[in-house]
């Protein structure tokens, strides 16, 4: 029986999307807390942490009414791109960015945090600006955490459910990725894809954690 795999290409897609931007956003957000104290730090960092504890559905339900047709940002969205952002492959890619973004950012800070600030020093003694010290010497010692990081963002963005479901919905050949589709094989009693999908998903997991295992600083 021949398989639909579009879910398990969206997925990848979207996956890959979110966690570029998670590395554009979380990367300065982690630099921030990292190396600046300034009052509501720890709320901004409480902020951002938040998604990993609150349940899916209630993150999925908190985008729904920011990003919704009746919201500010959703009809600026509508303005400019002439569609609605929610229950589009879009959405998924927000709902993904908002799941596995804490993630990446706690991981970078630490990865940060963990860099010699000998290093960072003797450059700003030479002249060099902030951002330069941080592409040149911040970025590179700290890289193969970060890299770790964005694979294991990238493995929680394809296996995300519960947000992409409330923002994205479940549109076949349009915004059903694989977690959603898995769940609707289930349901729909079509139980030989959901196990191609699910061992799709297994090896590509195991694949994205030996990969962020080899990729972490060794300890002697």
């Amino acid at each position: 029986m021949q398989h639909d795999w579009f879910p398990l290409w969206l997925s990848l897609r979207v996956a890959a999307l979110a966690t570029v931007l998670s590395l554009i956003v979380g990367l300065a957000l982690a630099w921030l807390l990292a190396n600046r104290s300034f009052r509501g730090r720890e709320l901004l960092d409480a902020t951002i942490s938040l998604p990993l504890v609150l349940p899916p559905t209630v993150l999925g339900f908190y985008l729904l009414i920011l990003l919704g047709r009746e919201s500010a940002l959703g009809r600026f969205y509508e303005s400019v791109t002439g569609s609605p952002l929610v229950f589009t492959w879009q959405a998924a890619v927000v709902a993904a960015l908002f799941h596995s973004a804490p993630l990446l950012i706690k991981s970078a800070r630490a990865a940060l945090e963990s860099v010699d600030h000998v290093y960072e020093r003797a450059a700003r003694t030479l002249g060099a600006s902030e951002w330069r010290v941080f592409l040149h010497i911040t970025l590179p010692l700290a890289l193969r955490p970060i890299l770790a990081a964005a694979a294991l963002a990238f493995a929680r963005s394809l296996g995300d459910f519960g947000v992409t479901i409330m923002l994205a919905g479940n549109i076949p050949g349009r915004t059903q990725t694989v977690a959603v589709a898995i769940y609707d094989a289930v349901e729909g009693g079509n139980g030989d894809l959901a196990r191609s999908l699910v061992l799709a998903v297994s090896a590509l997991a195991i694949a994205l954690l030996t990969l962020a295992n080899a990729l972490a600083p060794k300890r002697a």
